[in-house]
This record gives structure tokens, C-alpha cells and sequence, in this order.
């Protein structure tokens, strides 16, 4: 009798640190690619001197020059950005032939992963559930762009139905989803 009643228990009966760090891992929010706007032409003083391009810069990728800035384009100078030879060896296969021509070009850089659960919380049916996460390089800009080794901590809200525990794909009152988490991730201490 004690082996039917347990058969009879969904594997997402229980929340626990396995069984969130798939759902969490099976997300979409945390499978998609993170992109990079490489924006080329011109582009303001604030652009150019961005963490982003000043590493774009480091690795000879991208070169500019003075520029007038564009009606309304703020804080001047602004710059003519292009991409350098070892550039457009670089993004050349990161980029479909049709976006290459195009000057924003959108390039898949990383991806986050699951580094583990720290905590979960339960109150009944529902339950927030602590986690750290790390960018994985996609390719050499993703590597230049994100450290793999800094750690960024997030918290996602969990329900449990009739069928067992869900991670919320819509934040519930003043909760928040999976996205809005790893948008406002902070670094781990």
C-alpha cells in the first residue's frame, strides 16, 4: 500500500533544489542568447567610450574617427565607427550575410548558465527560489565581452498547481519573472 501511495507522487510534487534547477535551466529566459548592438557609422561620444567599445577597441575590431554629430546626437564629438579588417574577419561568422550589410548589427555573444540553487523559500504554495548564474562566452566577442568566472545572483517566484510545482512566467503582484530577474542580477559576493 505504501509503494502505490508513493507512485502516485509527481516528481515536481516536491520543490526541491534539483527539480528548480531544471526548470530553471529549461527556461527560455535563461537559454536565449544575449546579444550584442554593435552599432557602426555614426555614433555618439557616449557610445564610443562605453565599456562595450573600449574592448571592441582593445582588440582591433572596430577603429572611428571624428565626426559630426547627427542633429540631436548628444554629448558630442561624436565618431565614425567601422569595423577593421581583423573585424570583419571576426563578425564576418557571427552574423547572417543580410544583417552584415546593416549598420547595427546584432551578434549572439553569450548565454547564461546555472551555476546552482542557494536557497529556496516556501510559504505554502508558493516559494521564491535563490540561484547563481554565470555568462558562457558564445564565441571570441562574448569572450572578450563577458567573464565566465563573475557570478550574478537572482531570485524567481515558484506556485505550486494541482500537478506540481511551475516556475511564474508572469510576475504575480510585486514578484518578478525569470527575465526581469536576470535583467536585475547582481553580481555574487
Amino acid at each position: 500500500m505504501l509503494d502505490l501511495a508513493l507512485c502516485s507522487c509527481s516528481p515536481r510534487e516536491f520543490l526541491t533544489r534539483r527539480l528548480a534547477a531544471d526548470l530553471i535551466s529549461a527556461s527560455e529566459a535563461i537559454k536565449a542568447p544575449q546579444q550584442f548592438a554593435l552599432q557602426t557609422g555614426i555614433v555618439s561620444n557616449k557610445d564610443y567610450v562605453s565599456p562595450e567599445y573600449l574592448v571592441l577597441q582593445q582588440h582591433h575590431w572596430i577603429s572611428a574617427t571624428a565626426a559630426r554629430c547627427s542633429p540631436g546626437m548628444t554629448p558630442s564629438p561624436c565618431w565614425d565607427v567601422l569595423l577593421t579588417p581583423a573585424g570583419v574577419e571576426t563578425v564576418r561568422s557571427l552574423v547572417p550575410v543580410e544583417e552584415a550589410v546593416k549598420a547595427l548589427l546584432q551578434i549572439p555573444v553569450a548565454r547564461r548558465q546555472l551555476v546552482g540553487i542557494t536557497g529556496i523559500s516556501k510559504q505554502g504554495n508558493q516559494a521564491e527560489v535563490d540561484f547563481t548564474w554565470r555568462w558562457v562566452p558564445l564565441n571570441e566577442v562574448g569572450a572578450a565581452l563577458y567573464s565566465g568566472d563573475l557570478h550574478y545572483t537572482s531570485t524567481v517566484e515558484f506556485r505550486k498547481y494541482d500537478d506540481g510545482w511551475r516556475m511564474l512566467q508572469s510576475a504575480p503582484r510585486a514578484g518578478q519573472t525569470l527575465e526581469d530577474a536576470l535583467k536585475n542580477a547582481e553580481p555574487a559576493q
